[in-house]
Parts: C-alpha cells; sequence; structure tokens
C-alpha cells in the first residue's frame, strides 16, 4: 500500500498552516467585530466602511494577551496581511505599521481570494462539521497499534458516510475528495504512514476547526527551530547558570534530579533514539529542578476522573514550544500527571498546572498509557501542543 512521500508531507504542512491562519484570522475578526474595534471611519472627507486603527488594535492584542508587545503584534498582524486576510483600505501600505493608519479584512469588503487551497479549506471546514454534529458520528475512539485515537474514522466508513449524504456520486469522487483534503494538511492517517484510502485504515481531522487560536501560535509555526544541544536530549529546559537556582519551580525546589524521559522537550533525532555518545542520561551541567517525589496527595485512578458527578473539569490547552520545549514534566501512569512546570516557559503561560491529569496530547487519549509514552508522543510531535487535561474543581 503506498505509503506517504516526504514531498507531500511537506506540501500538507505547509497547506495544514496556510489553514491555521485562516482560522486564527477568522476568529480575530469576529472578536474585533463584537469588540466594537471593526467599524465605519472618516477619513479626508471619506468614509471607509468595517475597518480598524492598526495603533488601536495593537494597543488591544497586547490588553488581551495575544501578543507581549507591541514588535510581536506587529509580526502577527503582517503574517495576515502575507496572507491575504488583511490590507491596507486603499492599498497604499503593503506592510503592516503600528500606526494610525486604517486596515480592513477582506472577508468584510469582498476582496478575499477563493482560490483552490481556500475553496479546499472551506470544504473540509464543513464536512468537519457535519461529521462532529452528527448524533451517530462515525468519528470516534479507536485504536491502532496499541495506542487508542480520539475521533477517528476508518477510510471506508468516511467514503461511506460521503455517498450517504450527498456529498460526492460515486467512491472515486469520494477518494479523490479526502486524498485532497489529506494533502491540504486537513485530514491524515494516525501515525502519518499512508496516504488515503478506501479501507479500513484509521484517519482523522489534523484541524479542530473549533479549538480556539491564540496568535501567537502563527509565529510558533512559522519561525525555524533554533539548533539544539544534542547534549543534553531531555532536559525539561536548561538553566542559565547565572541565573538564580531556583528558576524551574517544582514543589520543592531545593531537590534537583536529572528527567531522562519524563522531561518533554523538542529533541534531535539522534536524541530520540538514544543514540549518540550523550545517551539518555548524560546531561550536562545545569539541570532542571524537579521534585522526585510525586506531587499528587493520593492516587487517582481513570474511574474516579471518569465518574460522572467527578469534582474534575477538562480544559483544552495549546502550548507552542520554544527553541527550549513545552517546560512541562509528565509523571505517573494510568493516569499520568503534570509533576512540574516552568513559571516562565510556554506551558505555565498557557494555563498548565501541577497535579492536572494529561486526558489527551495532540487528539490521541492518553489516559492508559505511561509517561514514557506521553513524552514520546509530545517529543514526536508539531511544535503546537494540544493537551486535554483534568483539573480538580477547587
Amino acid at each position: 500500500m503506498e505509503s506517504l512521500g516526504s514531498s507531500v508531507k511537506k506540501k500538507a504542512t505547509e497547506r495544514h498552516h496556510k489553514a491555521e491562519v485562516l482560522i486564527a484570522g477568522e476568529q480575530l475578526r469576529l472578536r474585533l467585530h463584537d469588540s466594537k474595534l471593526i467599524k465605519d471611519r472618516r477619513y479626508h472627507l471619506r468614509t471607509y466602511p468595517n475597518c480598524f486603527v492598526a495603533k488601536e488594535l495593537t494597543d488591544w492584542l497586547i490588553e488581551h494577551k495575544e501578543a507581549p508587545e507591541r514588535e510581536t503584534a506587529i509580526r502577527l498582524m503582517q503574517e495576515l496581511m502575507a496572507h491575504n486576510i488583511v490590507h491596507h483600505v486603499c492599498d497604499k501600505h503593503s506592510e503592516y505599521k503600528d500606526a494610525k493608519l486604517l486596515y480592513r479584512f477582506r472577508k468584510d469588503d469582498g476582496t478575499f481570494p477563493l482560490d483552490k487551497n481556500v475553496k479546499v479549506f472551506m470544504r473540509g471546514q464543513s464536512l468537519y462539521e457535519s461529521l462532529i454534529s452528527a448524533e451517530d458520528s462515525i468519528m470516534k475512539v479507536r485504536e491502532e497499534s496499541s495506542i487508542q485515537y480520539q475521533r477517528t474514522f476508518p477510510g471506508c466508513e468516511l467514503i461511506d458516510w460521503l455517498g450517504q449524504n450527498g456529498e460526492t456520486s460515486s467512491r472515486k469522487e469520494a477518494v479523490e475528495l479526502c486524498r485532497t483534503l489529506l494533502e491540504h494538511g486537513i485530514i491524515q492517517h494516525v501515525t502519518l504512514r499512508h496516504h488515503f484510502f478506501d479501507s479500513n485504515l484509521l484517519y482523522h481531522f489534523r484541524i479542530n476547526f473549533r479549538r480556539r487560536r491564540r496568535l501567537t501560535e502563527l509565529l510558533g509555526e512559522i519561525l525555524r527551530p533554533v539548533q539544539e544541544d544534542p547534549d543534553s536530549p531531555f532536559c525539561l529546559r536548561k538553566l542559565n547558570p547565572e541565573t538564580d537556582s531556583t528558576s524551574f519551580l517544582s514543589v520543592q525546589p531545593n531537590k534537583e534530579i536529572k528527567a531522562p524521559l519524563s522531561a518533554v522537550r523538542r529533541s534531535s533525532a539522534t536524541s530520540l533514539s538514544g543514540g549518540g555518545p550523550g545517551g539518555y542520561f548524560n546531561s550536562p551541567p545545569g539541570l532542571v529542578e524537579c521534585n522526585p517525589k510525586s506531587v499528587l496527595k493520593r492516587v487517582i485512578t481513570n474511574e474516579e476522573l471518569l465518574c460522572p458527578g467527578a469534582p474534575y473539569i477538562k480544559k483544552t490547552i495549546a502550548i507552542v514550544g520554544d527553541a527550549v520545549g513545552w517546560g512541562i514534566v509528565v509523571r505517573g501512569g494510568k493516569p499520568c500527571h503534570i509533576q512540574a512546570v516552568d513559571p516562565g516557559g510556554p506551558a505555565a503561560a498557557a494555563g498548565i498546572k501541577v497535579c492536572q491529569f494529561v486526558f489527551s496530547v495532540n487528539s490521541t487519549l492518553v489516559l492508559q498509557l505511561d509517561y514514557k509514552t506521553i513524552s514520546h508522543l509530545i517529543m514526536t510531535g508539531p511544535r503546537t501542543l494540544v493537551m486535554e487535561v483534568m483539573e480538580a474543581i477547587e
């Protein structure tokens, strides 16, 4: 059976980023309309409908925690301009300027280009909404290679569904549609090994169209990762020797241990395989601060977590990793929990907390997995990590 080629994967990833930018841009547009930041404005005796002032929007992005400072806010809006989502009202400025200039979303003036990629994206979004809203949806938790995946569907069942719901007129047309969706980064094989086939192979949507995006995710997708130190494969975040030794907080910051596999960090292929001169345990000076004892007051079972009326709430959190990683330590098993969080890292900024239980990682259900397997899933996944966690209700 045909495997997924590297060129197809590369194009799918590029188109997937384009789709993420479109979603983030549309979510921002709707929020700005709700905030009345987008409105009709007059300038030099002329009225410009549905526009915003760049300087006001920069202030809004910082105030609403979408950007840490003005420079990042400008880069975010420039990314939207580069994808033809936003433009200057008179098209006199090709760059986004943090000034009293008027800009507008192309969707608000009918100039948004509906090219083939956008049409495929819109078709994928429509199918996603129809599938996820169906009473007896084909998107279910299924297992492949002893790993459970959420919201999956066999290729043949999706082909059946498309024909039964009038989306396509033949199985051949349905297969062509699904292969196009995969090539545009909208659906994917659960292990990324295969193209789309009318078979029992499992697939799921690569894009969660309903998840609220943080604009900073866009920069996390387009920035090239900084070269990492291959000698510290599983350090959570290397401490600067010149800084205070308590810069990574757990419960007892005076305890220090090496974190070989529980520390979640992006690493090189050599590190993942345990090869190279360093191996798993040869971390250099500058270790993470981590509590060797469990932060949990008592052992919690999956049955307790999932019991109706249990005092836990499920949260979906997106974490954009930086050059060093995400800044968390995962421990335990069945279920695993968050053992430690770097207060200055991406996870803390996104809302991850100590003692939360890990429910899923990038749409993969992980309640039955141990911390080593979960750490591997995170480290081999995308830089933007989407976690579902169970948090105790206080």
